[in-house]
């Protein structure tokens, strides 16, 4: 199967999204570091502080995903490329059909300012233009009526809400939902 040309970066009005590299370790560790008590409640990965060692292997690993298109992970800088604000991209991929999931997060000193969908905005052009894909997804816990709001602002639809579908970051021995929004690209096959 021959997939698509992805970029490496992109760039919005204000933001400018790269692939990662495992020399921007230092900027997240104090991005992710200093927003763990807003990331904790929604994020499994972002339960203990993450180490400098920890962002390097994640690093290089986030690299390798993006080389052989497993995971393209962009690092979510100002336009300037001096701070790091974030991080988001395309998981759950099957280029056999070709889909997606849009994830995202925005350190807590930057958030409340529309970057993340303005983020979401740019990747929702990409994967339903030049990346052609059929089907792209956003998932989140209804409780994060934040995250929420961008899929439904995007003009995604609410495909459905999984009732149990996992559990709360910040307790496994809690369940919650998952909403899933989606929007859909020209149907080449019936």
């Amino acid at each position: 199967m021959t997939l698509p040309p992805v970029p490496d970066d992109l760039r919005t009005p204000r933001l400018w999204l790269r692939r990662p590299a495992v020399a921007d370790a230092p900027a997240l560790v104090a991005a992710v570091n200093a927003s763990l008590p807003e990331l904790r409640r929604w994020m499994h990965w972002a339960q203990a502080p993450l180490t400098l060692e920890g962002a390097q292997a994640n690093l290089h690993a986030a690299a390798e995903r993006f080389e052989t298109r497993e995971n393209l992970r962009y690092h979510v800088w100002n336009a300037q490329g001096t701070e790091l604000l974030g991080s988001s991209g395309y998981h759950a991929l099957d280029w056999r059909v070709p889909k997606g999931e849009i994830g995202y997060w925005i350190a807590t000193a930057h958030t409340g300012q529309g970057y993340a969908q303005e983020v979401a905005q740019a990747l929702t052009e990409l994967a339903l233009g030049p990346l052609a894909f059929a089907r792209l997804e956003i998932r989140c816990d209804p409780d994060n009526t934040r995250s929420a709001r961008i899929p439904q602002t995007l003009g995604y639809t609410l495909d459905a809400r999984f009732v149990n579908d996992d559990v709360r970051a910040d307790d496994p021995a809690r369940r919650r939902d998952t909403l899933v929004f989606s929007k859909v690209g020209p149907m080449a096959d019936g």
